[in-house]
């Protein structure tokens, strides 16, 4: 059942055209580099690194509960539903709660669901902006003297910026591909209709087509990019530099660790780290209530969709 894989594919889509916003949003937002290159760099590294890191993330979200290709397929469209349907409002959204949610809710209408693997997943969840604010934190303080020899000149200075976010934007991308591809295919892994390889690298090369789309889609891509490149705290080259080296740092922990994480709640500690480290009182509380707001809707909508889902395949005994 091949097809029920297209379902993943809108997923890795809207997971990458949603999740460039926290890899290179900043990057484009502060004008560093082009949303061109951005979706290049999204597209290139993003299939990286889900094809030769993104295995380790299966067995979690594996152990939530039992698939076939049906479910799978409700599953990721679920989950992609919830993410684009945020996405209208230019609030960049957890792809890695969605999906949560939605194998949640289909298991509940199935009557076989495993909780037991959320603890794991809820730490992490709590932890990933916790981590991310710390590694920003540390690294504002630890880069300013290293970078301080390029400020004599506006040419060496803009020279080592724009270098130094096309490197992390590309470490950025790779650590999403690695980690969130689990996300996209995971389902379909579980349910047998991929081997580990091949969910990976399908995953991975549709993420990354979703951060190519970034260069299409230009006005939908702005509205992300400007809510985490200055709608929470107001960056410049060297804090958007700072803030997408600490949250690829948090993804590529995640990752080894074999979690899925959220690339948004990575940057959004990230930023606010950057915030507390340079002035605390710059942090825009009413952009960032929305964002933590919608952490908790997507896992909530897409579990509810999910779960009707399940119900009509449960009824009509598909």
């Amino acid at each position: 059942m091949w097809w029920t894989v297209s379902s993943g594919a809108f997923l890795g889509w809207t997971l990458g055209f949603n999740d460039s916003a926290n890899v290179v949003g900043t990057a484009v937002a502060v004008r560093i580099i082009r949303t061109t290159l951005a979706g290049i760099i999204m597209f290139v590294f993003a299939t990286l690194g889900a094809t030769l890191l993104g295995h380790y993330g299966f067995t979690t979200l594996g152990n939530l509960g039992d698939q076939t290709p049906l479910t799978a397929f409700s599953i990721a469209l679920a989950a992609a539903i919830a993410v684009r349907w945020i996405n209208r409002y230019g609030i960049p959204v957890s792809t890695s709660q969605a999906v949560v949610g939605a194998i949640v809710g289909m298991g509940i209408a199935m009557g076989h669901v495993n909780l037991s693997p959320l603890t794991k997943i809820f730490l992490a969840w709590i932890f990933t902006p916790i981590g991310g604010a710390l590694f920003a934190y540390i690294l504002f303080f630890v880069l300013r003297p290293i970078t301080r020899p390029f400020r004599k000149s506006i040419f060496s200075w803009d020279n080592m910026i724009w270098w130094g976010m096309v490197i992390v934007a590309s470490y950025g991308a790779f650590s999403l591909g690695a980690n969130n591809v689990a996300n996209v295919t995971g389902v379909f892994v579980k349910a047998g209709v991929l081997t580990p390889f091949w969910g990976a690298f399908i995953g991975g090369l549709f993420i990354g087509l979703g951060g190519l789309s970034v260069a299409i889609f230009r006005g939908a891509s702005g509205k992300l990019f400007n809510t985490v490149g200055g709608g929470i705290v107001k960056l410049d080259s060297y804090t958007a530099l700072v803030a997408v080296l600490a949250e690829s740092i948090t993804l590529l922990i995640f990752a080894r660790i074999g979690v899925p994480v959220s690339a948004t709640q990575a940057l959004v500690g990230a930023v606010i780290g950057v915030g507390l480290a340079e002035a605390p009182h710059r942090i825009n509380l009413g952009v960032l209530r929305n964002v933590i707001t919608s952490w908790f809707t997507s896992p909530l909508f897409a579990g509810v969709l999910s779960f009707l889902m399940g119900m009509t395949i449960k009824v009509m005994g598909w």
